[in-house]
Parts: C-alpha cells; sequence; structure tokens
C-alpha cells in the first residue's frame, strides 16, 4: 500500500527532472512568493488594490507556463521568453498603479531577471534588467513625482551586474555537466564494451581449451588409424587371395572399410594442418610462375574426369613476397573445389591478374555455382556439402589469405558457375 501511495509523487519528481520543468517551478516560487511578500507593506489609501486576487490569479498564470511546458516542450524557450515579457509587463502594470517610482515593487525585478538569466544566459540577463529599469522609469514619469534618471541607472547596475555574473555562472555549470554527461556516457560504453570484452574472452578461453583438448584427439586418433588401414590392407590381401563368391563380398567390404578409414585420415591431417598452422616465410616470388605451375598439376587429373583446365596470366604482375608454399595449398583448395563442382564436365580457369595495388589469383569454373543456402557457410569450419569433405578447405584459404594481408572474394557468374579470387596488396602490412 506504501509503495501505491509513493507512485503519485514518484512521477511529479520524474516530471520535474528536465531543467525547464525546475526553472518553470522555480520562477513561480520567487515571483508568487515576492509578490505575497511586497504585498505585506501597506500601500496608500489610493493605490490600494486587491492582492490577495492578484496573488492567486499570479499563481494560476504560473501554473498555466508550466502546464505549457509539459504538454508542447519543444517550444519551451519561446513560452518562457513570452512569460518573460508578460512578468515585465504585469511589474510594469503593478509599479503604475502603486506609486511609479515610490512602489517597493521594483524589487520584483531582481527575482525575475536573476533566475532568466540563470537560465537563458548573460546576454539575456542584461537585456532584461535594461528593459526593466526603462519599464520603471516609464512607470515614474506616468505616475507623478518624476524621480528623475539616476534611480532608473542604478536599478539597471544592480540588477543587471548580478544577473550578469549569474549568467556567466549558470553557462559554466551547464558545460561541466555536459562535460560530465559526455564522460559518463563514455565510461558506460567502455563499461559496457570492457563486460563484452570479457565475455568474448571467457568464450575465447573455453574454445582454446576446446581446440588444445581436439587437437590432442586428433594426434592419438593417427595412430589407431593407421592400424586400422594397415590391418585392413593384410586382409584385403588374404581376401583376394581365396577365390569365392563370399569372399568377394568380403573384398568390397574391406575396399569400403579402407575408403572409410582414409578420408578419417584426411580430415585428421587437415585439421591438424589447420590447427598447427605454420608461420609463413615471405620470399621474393613470382605469382604467374606459380599459377602457371598449378594448372601444370592438376591439368592430368583434370583431364581424366574429362575436365579442361585453362591458364590466363597477367604479364604486368610483378614480383612480390609471398610464402610460395603456403599460397599455394590456398590456391590449389580453391583448384579442388572448382574440379568437384565439375563432375557433369565443363572449364576450369586459373587466372592471375593486376590492377596497380593489388594481384589476384581467381579460379572460376563453369559449374552451377553456390546455391543461396550454402553461401552463408561457405567458410565456416567444418561445414561441408560433400560426403568425403572435411570442410576445412576454404577456411585455410582464407587464413594463408589474411596471413599474407589480404582476402578472398567470391562470385556467381551468371549461367557459368562461380569464381574465387585472392586479393593479395602488393605492400605487404608490416602488421602481417
Amino acid at each position: 500500500m506504501a509503495s501505491n501511495e509513493r507512485k503519485p509523487w514518484h512521477a511529479i519528481f520524474r516530471l520535474l527532472e528536465r531543467d525547464e520543468r525546475v526553472f518553470a517551478v522555480l520562477l513561480a516560487v520567487v515571483m508568487v512568493g515576492g509578490l505575497a511578500t511586497l504585498g505585506l507593506v501597506p500601500l496608500r489609501p489610493r493605490h490600494r488594490i486587491d492582492l490577495y486576487w492578484l496573488v492567486f490569479w499570479f499563481a494560476a498564470y504560473k501554473v498555466g507556463i508550466f502546464a505549457l511546458v509539459t504538454v508542447n516542450p519543444r517550444a519551451t524557450r519561446a513560452i518562457f521568453v513570452g512569460a518573460l515579457a508578460i512578468d515585465l509587463l504585469l511589474i510594469f502594470a503593478l509599479l503604475s498603479l502603486t506609486g511609479g517610482g515610490d512602489s517597493l515593487f521594483y524589487l520584483l525585478f531582481f527575482p525575475l531577471v536573476a533566475v532568466n538569466a540563470y537560465y537563458f544566459g548573460p546576454w539575456m540577463g542584461l537585456g532584461a534588467s535594461v528593459l526593466g529599469a526603462a519599464l520603471y522609469a516609464l512607470s515614474a514619469w506616468l505616475v507623478p513625482p518624476w524621480v528623475g534618471w539616476t534611480p532608473p541607472v542604478i536599478l539597471a547596475a544592480l540588477v543587471g551586474l548580478p544577473a550578469v555574473t549569474l549568467g556567466l555562472v549558470a553557462e559554466r555549470e551547464r558545460r561541466a555537466r555536459n562535460e560530465v554527461e559526455r564522460l559518463n556516457a563514455e565510461l558506460t560504453g567502455t563499461l559496457s564494451r570492457l563486460q563484452t570484452a570479457q565475455q568474448e574472452l571467457l568464450v575465447a578461453e573455453r574454445m582454446a581449451t576446446v581446440g588444445r583438448l581436439s587437437l590432442k584427439v586428433a594426434h592419438e586418433v593417427r595412430n589407431p588409424i593407421s592400424a586400422i588401414e594397415l590391418n585392413a590392407e593384410m586382409l584385403n590381401d588374404i581376401v583376394r587371395g581365396r577365390p569365392d563368391r563370399d569372399m568377394e563380398e568380403a573384398a568390397g567390404l574391406v575396399t569400403a572399410i579402407r575408403d572409410q578409414v582414409n578420408a578419417l585420415d584426411a580430415l585428421t591431417e587437415e585439421y591438424l594442418a589447420f590447427a598447427r598452422f605454420p608461420r609463413p616465410h615471405f620470399e621474393e616470388e613470382s605469382v604467374n610462375h606459380l599459377v602457371q605451375e598449378l594448372a601444370d598439376f592438376v591439368r592430368p587429373v583434370a583431364t581424366r574426369q574429362g575436365l579442361t583446365v585453362s591458364v590466363a596470366i597477367d604479364p604486368n604482375v610483378p614480383m612480390m613476397e609471398i610464402d610460395r608454399g603456403l599460397l599455394r595449398q590456398a590456391a590449389l583448395n580453391l583448384v579442388k573445389n572448382g574440379l568437384e563442382a565439375l563432375s557433369s564436365g565443363g572449364e576450369l580457369t586459373i587466372a592471375s591478374r593486376f590492377d596497380g595495388e593489388t594481384v589476384e589469383i581467381s579460379v572460376s569454373d563453369s559449374g552451377g555455382g553456390i546455391p543461396s543456402d550454402v553461401a552463408p557457410r561457405l567458410f565456416e569450419q567444418f561445414f561441408t556439402t560433400k560426403p568425403q569433405g572435411t570442410g576445412l578447405g576454404l577456411p585455410i584459404a582464407r587464413q594463408i589469405t589474411e596471413e599474407h594481408g589480404g582476402e578472398i572474394r567470391w562470385a556467381n557468374r551468371p549461367g557459368r558457375g562461380a569464381v574465387f579470387t585472392i586479393r593479395l596488396p602488393i605492400k605487404r602490412p608490416v602488421n602481417v
């Protein structure tokens, strides 16, 4: 029950959080309070006014200002400027009705100008003080006796100097508060990034632990795989030496076992190569020579599959620092993928190109292209669409390319298969 009773007060305090609402409340308090306080001073009989109703309507007017600011916050500054003009005119009217230069209601200029100077700044405070002094002089001129120019000038000085000072202090305080809020926002962002980095570090530590464990498992699995393969070969020799229908079936089973063992061995070797990625050793080499040598290497295999291997070498490709062995492996992985995509025949093209800033090694095929559901996972480790695939060919190729400071791009060619391109900068980054 107590919490429900606190809710309205909590809502009011939330409304007052904005500077504009605080200013409206403060201005209402000082003006209504000042008017009520000055009403304690007895007025001359001919200058008497119904002060109680005046205070009431003045308070209602200030409540209306607060409501306008709350309902239409975008027009807050215009509302307050209008309210300042109305307040000055109301004080002028009070001065004119209560004796002009002899009225004590000129004292209302002090809180009015001071509070507005705090909100609007020193120049508005100075302008309001000068205008207030002018209105005081006008009321003294309209309601004799004339007091002369000295009281209005003194009033302008006494009101203006504190107002300008207060305005300067307010601007300085706002700048300091804005700086504190900016630093707080930066600190909040930094803490959020640190928390994210901490979570990523924990995940990375766990993944590193899993990686070390899986690396050990992969290393230990190699010995049983070798033993199984050796025993399968021996069993195959025994089976083949006995011509029998049952032995023929057993020979087929042994062959299937050997195929699966070989696939498992290839997966283990490729995973170990990925996990124990060697540090590249860069030397001045010819990319064109590497491309030509790679094409000559895969052409016999492609020819047996009924495929055509073409080479397109750009003679403008310069010598550059590369790790020939690693870069050949990356390109060979792309070539293997291209050959597997051409199982029903076609053409594979290996090309080099120089555009002035980067050297490209592209491998394109005339197959069916990359399906849209496969494209987002192309470089995901262990993802493969091939029955005997390891899912590490493209990740290894990308890792090698990034070690050279480059990147791998791919695209589907309309009706002509896919193309994978290794882009290497001529000037390799120093930190690579």
